[in-house]
C-alpha cells in the first residue's frame, strides 16, 4: 500500500527550496560556540546576526527502512579565518548512517569518529557524493563564494544530536590559509565553547 503523501518533491538547485517540508533557518547566533575565535564570533555577532544557512526536510514515515532526507544551503562568508558552517551532530542513533550530494557551490565536511577523535575533511562539491559512516560527527563548511547547496538523506530513526557537539565541540577546525581549507587541531577546545 502506498503512503498517503506526496512521494515527489520538486527542488531549486540555485536556492535549495522544495516544494513542501519543514525548514530551519540556522543565524551566526545559533553558533555561539561553534567558532575557535570567540573574540572574531563576538565582534560579528555585535555587527549583525547573519544568516549562515537553511535546511528544508523532508520526513514522510517514521517505520523501519523509511527514509529522510534534507536540502540545505549553507551561505558563504567568514568568522576570523573560518568558513560559515553548520552546528554539526551526531545521529542520536548512532549506527545511522548519512549521504550527502552536492548540488552547487565549493564545501567541505569535517568527519570526526567518535570513539577514536579521528577527523578527516572531505570535498563537498556539484556532482560530489559523501559517505558518513555511523558512530561520525559531521559538520559542513562553504568554501567558495556563492551558497553551498546539498542534500542529505538518513534513516528515520537517525535522529539528531546537537548537544554531543555542543558540550565538547569537533577536535579539529577548518581554517583557510593560503586561499585554501586546511584542517588544524583545536588549540584548547574548552576555550571554543
Amino acid at each position: 500500500m502506498l503512503p498517503p503523501f506526496d512521494l515527489t518533491q520538486y527542488y531549486n538547485a540555485a536556492t535549495g527550496e522544495l516544494t513542501s517540508g519543514k525548514c530551519v533557518e540556522r543565524r551566526l547566533s545559533d553558533l555561539k560556540g561553534c567558532f575557535a575565535d570567540a573574540s572574531a564570533f563576538e565582534a560579528r555577532l555585535a555587527a549583525e546576526n547573519p544568516l549562515l544557512y537553511a535546511v528544508a526536510a523532508v520526513e514522510p514515515g517514521q517505520g523501519e527502512g523509511d527514509l529522510h532526507y534534507g536540502i540545505g544551503v549553507l551561505y558563504p562568508g567568514k568568522i576570523g579565518n573560518e568558513y560559515f558552517m553548520t552546528k554539526g551532530h551526531l545521529h542520536a542513533w548512532r549506527p545511522a548512517a548519512e549521504v550527502y550530494i552536492g548540488l552547487r557551490g565549493q564545501g567541505v565536511m569535517l568527519l570526526e569518529d567518535e570513539s577514536t577523535g579521528d577527523s578527516r575533511m572531505e570535498p563537498l562539491t556539484s556532482n560530489s557524493i559523501i559517505y558518513v559512516p555511523g558512530h561520525t560527527a559531521h559538520r559542513t563548511m562553504n568554501t567558495g563564494n556563492e551558497p553551498l547547496v546539498y542534500i542529505g538523506v538518513y534513516p528515520a530513526k537517525a535522529g539528531h544530536d546537537y548537544q554531543a557537539i555542543a558540550e565538547k565541540n569537533f577536535r579539529h577546525i577548518v581554517i583557510e590559509k593560503s586561499g585554501k581549507p586546511t584542517l588544524l587541531p583545536r588549540m584548547n577546545r574548552s576555550e571554543s565553547l
